[in-house]
C-alpha cells in the first residue's frame, strides 16, 4: 500500500472517530434536554465529554429542595434517556453494557461561585479537546505511536499545540465545531422567528464562551432576581439544528 493510500486511510479513520464522538455528544445532549423538559426549574444545562451539569433556579422548591430526591431523579432520568435515545444516535451500533452515571448536588452560595464552577468545566473542555485533537492527528495522520505522540506533547502549552495543528496539519483549532471546543449549553428561550408570527418557549443549544462576562450579559435572565426565559430570534439561516431546538413540554415533576 502506497503512502498516499495510507494517509487516506488515516484521514478516514480520524473522520469516523470525530463523527462517532459527535453522535455520542448529541446523545448526551438529547438526554439532557429531556431532563430539562421534565424539570421546569432547571434554567441551564452544560455538557461536555461524559458529563452534564444542571443548574436549578435559586428559588426552586422541587422536592422541597431535598438533595437526595433531586440527585436520584435527575440521575436516573438522564440514564434512562441515554439508553432510550441510543438507537436514534448510534444507529446499528449495539449498546454492549448497561450505562450508569454518578452525580452530586452542590449548593453554591453566590452567582460568582456558580460562574467559577461552569468556567472550570468549560476550561476542562478546551484543555482536553486541544490535547486530544493534537494527539490523534499525530497518531492517525503522521503515524506516530501513542507513546511517541504522548512524549511529543508532554509538558507543552496551548500555543504549541495550536501551532502544531496549523503548521503540520493545516488545522485552525478555532475553526473546529464549537461543540468540541466549548461544550454544549442548553437554555430555555422564548423563541421568535423572523419570518413567522410565532413565539414559543423552547430549549435551545449554544456553543458559546461562558467564561466571559459577555455570555452572562447576553443571557442576563440566568442571574436575574426573578428568572424568566430570555428572548431568542430564530432566522431561516439559523445554524442551530432544528432537531436540537426542543419544544418545552407542559410536564413538571413534583
Amino acid at each position: 500500500m502506497g503512502k498516499a493510500s495510507i494517509n487516506s486511510v488515516r484521514r478516514t479513520v480520524l473522520k469516523n472517530q470525530m463523527m462517532k464522538e459527535a453522535r455520542t455528544l448529541n446523545l448526551m445532549t438529547s438526554a439532557a434536554q429531556t431532563v430539562m423538559e421534565k424539570f421546569n426549574d432547571i434554567i441551564l444545562s452544560y455538557g461536555q465529554s461524559d458529563e452534564y451539569s444542571f443548574v436549578f433556579r435559586k428559588e426552586t422548591n422541587v422536592y422541597n429542595r431535598r438533595s437526595s430526591k433531586l440527585l436520584s431523579y435527575v440521575t436516573s432520568l438522564f440514564t434512562s434517556c441515554y439508553v432510550m435515545y441510543w438507537p436514534q444516535w448510534m444507529g446499528n451500533q449495539k449498546l454492549t453494557y448497561p450505562p450508569s452515571f454518578d452525580g452530586r448536588v452542590v449548593l453554591y452560595p453566590s452567582d460568582q461561585n456558580l460562574r467559577d464552577y461552569l468556567s472550570w468545566r468549560q476550561a476542562d473542555v478546551h484543555i482536553n479537546n486541544l490535547y486530544n485533537t493534537a494527539f490523534w492527528n499525530l497518531v492517525q495522520k503522521k503515524g506516530l505511536t501513542n507513546k511517541e505522540a504522548e512524549a511529543k506533547l508532554r509538558g507543552t502549552y496551548a500555543a504549541y499545540k495550536n501551532e502544531l495543528l496549523f503548521s503540520e496539519f493545516g488545522i485552525n483549532y478555532n475553526n473546529l465545531p464549537g461543540m468540541f471546543r466549548k461544550g454544549t449549553i442548553l437554555l430555555r428561550k422564548q423563541v421568535n422567528h423572523t419570518n413567522h408570527d410565532i413565539s414559543k418557549q423552547l430549549i435551545v443549544p449554544f456553543h458559546e464562551d461562558l467564561i466571559s462576562d459577555a455570555f452572562w450579559k447576553k443571557h442576563s435572565e440566568l442571574l436575574a432576581d426573578k428568572y424568566s426565559p430570555g428572548l431568542y430570534t430564530q432566522t431561516d439561516n439559523d445554524i442551530v439544528s432544528e432537531s436540537f431546538i426542543r419544544q418545552v413540554e407542559e410536564i413538571s415533576v413534583e
